[in-house]
């Protein structure tokens, strides 16, 4: 599986790396990009009436004049809108000398019932509006009901954000070429591509070796290896012991939830430290997981230094108040190199305003810190990292895990994960069932227990954020954030028959 994704600058400096190379030059390339979109064409739409190609002035239009000539050499109908002359003796120009089907003005773009629109006017290296011309001819295709198949990305979307540039089209089909692109993955990116598809065109793996490899889709390919192994010798306290720091009586069930997932997710051990006014709440719902009682952060260091778990989640119910806050230090002054943080929740919002203490904490400590923020949260701790039309999620995910010192989790459709040292990976298998009350505590207890099985932090977020998903993805309609970590034996089995250990 190609785990690889480039953005549109890194995709132009594989393109060059792979003509200098020398096996096939610019032209080929195009020709064989046309092809393989052909082929998926001729595969999906074989029966339709004819085709409308609207070209742009770039090797996306030439793409496009490729498509337009293969399907004429097949005897079926075809024509070519363009407006703008490709660049004198460029690809583009090459490909629009060897199409047979002269180019009308877009504005003689016209619907005709059953056809096929092939969007060949701009693809993942857009970074501006469409003109008014072009704006036009994408609300005439949108309105017309047609079928839409399109050339690396949907005319009008960002190829490095996923985001409409103004005017954008939704395409029923995208074909790309080689590696996708942060746009393609990306929401509201990733469903105006309709069904993707990354086709060969002839360019080496190894013009990969061109570009500084660090942005991945999240699939188990990617974190597989690190996933923990269990010793024929191995005890409860060898698996790894995590600590839930639990609110008050009236908010217990978050912490609970936490707890279970990571007993779900493999952990040896699990504790719940709890306020003494809400021990007698948690006593009536744990059986296999513990409890101790932890109001201070004195008693805290005591269980630490009685126990030494190797993973801890602070957040879920646990109040924004000094109690969190000081439970947050007391953590990350006494972190080590085998220890992992999940800071959730009430965790993030008590540091709202103080983030750059909350941070310098960070940076300072030994541990394994992952923070696991939804959008809310995220814009309380980095309040000048705007969700602009300019700039990506993707971006944004990677300064705050730089400026934090911690694996940054940004949740959502496209939750994205971003360790300190630039590294990312774009999750995709997520599930709008997923958004239910509780469903983040659940997966900051799998995060938190695999880090105290001793995986790196980057690698167990990727993998809880895609266990997590799956989860989501097995129940469907109806899920409550309870059913997940029942949920999680399952998924699990199914992960590891491929890594047996």
């Amino acid at each position: 599986m190609q785990l690889e994704i480039l953005t549109p600058e890194e995709m132009r400096r594989v393109d060059r790396a792979a003509i200098a190379a020398g096996a096939l030059d610019g032209y080929g390339l195009m020709k064989n990009a046309g092809a393989a979109v052909v082929d998926e064409i001729l595969a999906r739409h074989a029966d339709a009436e004819g085709f409308l190609v609207l070209c742009g002035p770039g090797n996306n239009g030439g793409d496009g004049y490729v498509v337009a000539r293969l399907l004429t050499e097949r005897g079926l109908s075809v024509r070519v809108f363009a407006n703008a002359e490709s660049a004198s003796g460029s690809d583009a120009a090459i490909a629009l000398m060897d199409c047979p089907v002269k180019p009308e003005p877009l504005a003689a773009f016209e619907a005709s019932r059953g056809w096929l629109v092939v969007d060949a006017l701009f693809g993942a290296g857009l970074t501006r509006p469409l003109e008014e011309m072009e704006a036009g001819i994408i609300g005439k295709v949108s309105s017309s009901g047609l079928a839409v198949v399109a050339i690396d990305l949907p005319s009008g979307v960002c190829g490095l954000t996923g985001k409409p540039l103004g005017a954008a089209l939704s395409a029923d089909l995208t074909v790309t070429f080689f590696r996708k692109k942060p746009g393609h993955l990306l929401v509201p990116g990733r469903q105006m591509c309709g069904d993707l598809v990354v086709a060969d065109i002839g360019i080496a793996d190894s013009a990969l070796d061109t570009v500084g490899q660090a942005l991945w889709e999240n699939q188990p390919a990617l974190w597989r290896e690190a996933l923990p192994k269990l010793r024929v010798s191995a005890h409860k306290y060898s698996r790894g012991h995590v600590a839930v720091i639990s609110g008050g009586a009236t908010s217990t069930g978050a912490a609970r939830l936490a707890a279970r997932a990571a007993a779900r997710a493999g952990a040896g051990a699990v504790t719940v430290l709890s306020p003494a006014n809400a021990l007698s709440v948690h006593a009536m719902h744990l059986t296999s997981i513990m409890l101790r009682k932890a109001d201070t952060v004195s008693e805290l260091r005591a269980f630490f230094v009685d126990r030494g778990p190797t993973g801890t989640v602070l957040g879920p119910g646990a109040g924004t108040g000094g109690r969190t806050r000081s439970f947050a230090r007391a953590l990350l002054d006494k972190a080590n190199d085998a220890s992992g943080l999940v800071f959730d929740a009430d965790a993030l919002t008590a540091f709202g305003g103080m983030q750059d203490v909350f941070f310098g904490m960070i940076r300072a400590s030994a541990g394994k810190v992952v923070l696991t923020p939804h959008e809310g949260e995220f814009v309380r701790l980095f309040p000048d990292l705007h969700d602009g039309t300019e700039t990506s999620k993707l971006q944004r995910t990677r300064e705050a895990a730089v400026r934090s010192g911690a694996t940054l989790v940004l949740k959502g459709p496209d939750t994205i994960v971003a360790a300190p040292d630039g590294r990312a990976a774009i999750n995709v298998n997520a599930t709008p069932h997923l958004a239910t009350a509780g469903s983040g505590d659940v997966l900051s207890g799998i995060i938190a227990s695999l880090m105290a099985q001793a995986m790196p932090a980057f690698e167990a977020a990727c993998a809880g954020v895609w266990i997590h998903a799956e989860c989501g993805r097995s129940l469907g309609r109806g899920l409550i954030a309870e059913d997940l970590p029942e949920t999680l034996p399952n998924v699990l089995q199914e992960l590891f028959r491929e890594n047996p250990s």
